[in-house]
């Protein structure tokens, strides 16, 4: 997707620097340069820098070893950018910059912080009330606000399953245009985490959580052969690497944080359905248990999944999981008190390649899009 900028540019030099150093370090100039729909490029640079820090606003704190970022401002207003520049592994040694910048172009309003996109007319259901949703409504980066792109490696090296991907918080991989977000699955050559891979998609965590309620995605899954998509939640007391709520409400090891996947599909079955629910047993020795049922688009009278939108539904109360696509049942499980179904959960949107459901990757695939319509929460 092309990056389009604003003419002018902030360059900001060393009138609010700030070092600390045993000896003399250089100087980190930052160069800002704000683009469309809140978009802003923070460039720093400094001779002898191993890593960079960048912060554009609480809880979005980011290093690297470039030096450059993009960050997505979901509200109007006026922010602090900060970066630091540091010379040694242990971080003791660094020189700061910080800049106040202004923008007037973010899709959100400054005094609109809430979890409500109003910018569609939702779908009403009798003793639920919307929490939560994300209609897709702009262009540009999934909003910060809303969206974690989980882009650690959870094995240190790759992923569960067998995925043959690297997740990214690229632009490439991730963004919303028309209407829709796109996850897009390359095959590319990438490396990160010292780890080469073939392959490069993006995984979204949800910042809002939900325990119990209903959760609709509208989605148009991939066509091609080797892909993967998935739209599933964990516990957010899961002690996975990297994911946004981090070790906040507990840190008990999968399954026991309990997993549902609403959707996921085969790379070799693109007219099946599939809905799972994985857990450990609540009481030692914490059994590993699984239930699901897979269903074919001609047996649930639903046109082609991959060519048309359709709603990916779960329904979820303290005595039952339901699953559904257009609101026609897929599987559901009974809650008790032997699994781990109430405590609250984060939604989770990827595309995999590979690995268990994804199968062969055939020698042709180039790329392919799992595309979102809307997400919304309810209670």
């Amino acid at each position: 997707m092309a990056k389009s900028f604003f003419s002018f540019i902030l360059t900001i030099l060393i009138s609010s620097n700030v070092s600390c150093s045993k000896d003399s370090n250089s100087d980190v100039n930052l160069r800002i340069e704000l683009g469309e729909n809140g978009l802003v490029n923070a460039t720093a640079t400094a001779d002898g820098a191993l890593s960079y820090r960048f912060s554009f606003e609480d809880n979005a704190v980011f290093e690297n070893t470039t030096g450059t970022y993009e960050y997505t401002y979901s509200n109007k207003g006026t922010y602090l950018i900060g970066v630091w520049a540091f010379f040694d592994q242990q971080k003791t040694s660094y020189s700061y910059q910080s800049v106040e910048i202004e923008i007037t172009n973010a899709a959100g309003d400054s005094n609109n912080n809430g979890p409500i996109d109003t910018s569609e007319t939702v779908t009403e259901y009798s003793n639920y009330s919307l929490v939560w949703n994300d209609e897709f409504n702009y262009d540009g980066a999934p909003l910060d606000s809303r969206w974690h792109l989980q882009y650690k490696p959870i094995l240190g090296w790759g992923w569960a399953n067998g995925e043959q991907q690297h997740y990214t918080r690229r632009r490439d991989n991730s963004y919303v245009s028309d209407g829709t977000l796109k996850i897009v699955a390359k095959r590319e050559t990438y490396s990160s985490s010292g780890v080469t891979k073939s392959y490069t998609s993006a995984r979204l965590n949800s910042k809002y959580q939900i325990e119990y309620g209903r959760i609709d995605v509208r989605a148009k899954l991939p066509s091609k052969g080797g892909t993967w998509p998935a739209i599933w939640t964990l516990g957010t007391n899961v002690n996975e690497l990297g994911n946004y709520h981090g070790n906040s409400d507990g840190d008990v090891g999968w399954p026991r944080c309990g997993e549902i996947d609403i959707l996921e599909q085969r790379g070799s079955e693109k007219d099946i359905l599939l809905g799972t629910f994985h857990w450990g047993d609540t009481q030692p020795p914490y059994n590993y248990g699984s239930y699901g049922q897979s269903k074919s688009t001609s047996a649930l009278n639903i046109s082609d999944v991959t060519t048309d939108f359709h709603l990916y539904s779960l329904v979820w109360t303290r005595t039952s999981l339901k699953i559904y696509v257009d609101n026609k049942f897929i599987v559901s499980l009974n809650n008790s008190a032997s699994v781990p179904f109430d405590n609250p959960h984060y939604l989770i949107l990827n595309l995999a390649m590979g690995g268990d459901l994804g199968g062969t990757i055939p020698s042709t695939f180039d790329e392919d899009v799992m595309e979102i319509d809307y997400v919304r929460f309810y209670q």
